[in-house]
């Protein structure tokens, strides 16, 4: 038959292992006889676990059976889970890339709906968006563009590799839940610089016709003035 003693550090290592949580010297105390000696009991269980797989620690006056030190390694498990971007988190990525640089608000005109900021959050996470510095319209709004992670991850070497929106549901990237027409009539296509407006062409005629206003100008104020002037003398001569 069991001494007391025994019995008590019985229900002291049992409490112990059921906890969630680590446990006092009072809460165990009031689990066993009042005349018990839970410390004594507690620092022999602590020598008992000391080489084993399972270790008795005491943390900030609580005590805990926890895993050994030296297992972690062992023990640790890393798992990979794969989760499924969520409609608007598609929708905004698709049209971040395919009409970057673009701002919260025309992501919304775009998809006719607004989002939450958890949905641009998730795209941060992943490394694929990045801000794109602010637009030159009313406001100055921040606009987002696509990372270079975001190319690697879909194997391009740049935005004008971007797959039309068939493509994409042919590849299983995306599926029919998604508004195909987020992606535009076709693949991304870069600016020529051709196509850019080159505002110095003709400097020489802007600068010659501000010229000529300015002495348009002048020249109609010197009109005015010799006007006044007459009058002020038809005035003074009447007098």
């Amino acid at each position: 038959m069991a001494s007391t003693d025994t019995k008590e550090k019985k229900i002291i290592e049992a409490f112990l292992f059921a906890a969630d949580e680590p446990l006092d010297l009072d809460t165990l105390q009031s689990k066993v006889k009042k005349k018990t000696n839970v410390l004594k009991i507690l620092e022999e269980l602590q020598l008992e676990y000391k080489d084993r797989g399972i270790n008795l620690i005491k943390l900030v006056n609580k005590w805990s059976f926890r895993t050994s030190i030296d297992l972690a390694d062992q023990l640790r498990e890393e798992v990979t889970r794969e989760k499924k971007l969520s409609k608007a988190a598609i929708e905004t990525l698709a049209i971040i890339a395919y009409h970057q640089p673009v701002t919260r608000s025309e992501i919304e005109e775009i998809r006719g709906v607004s989002f939450s900021t958890g949905t641009m959050e998730v795209l941060f996470e992943l490394g694929w968006v990045k801000p794109a510095g602010r637009k030159d319209i009313p406001g100055k709004p921040l606009a987002y563009g696509t990372t270079e992670s975001f190319l690697s991850h879909f194997n391009l070497d740049s935005l004008e590799d971007l797959p039309n929106a068939d493509e994409l549901m042919a590849a299983g990237l995306i599926d029919s839940r998604v508004d195909s027409s987020i992606f535009g009539t076709s693949k991304f296509v870069a600016e020529e610089d051709s196509e850019k407006e080159d505002i110095y062409s003709n400097i020489d005629n802007m600068i010659s016709d501000t010229l000529a206003a300015d002495e348009d100008i002048k020249a109609e104020n010197s009109k005015e003035e010799e006007r006044n002037d007459t009058a002020k003398k038809v005035k003074s001569t009447k007098k």
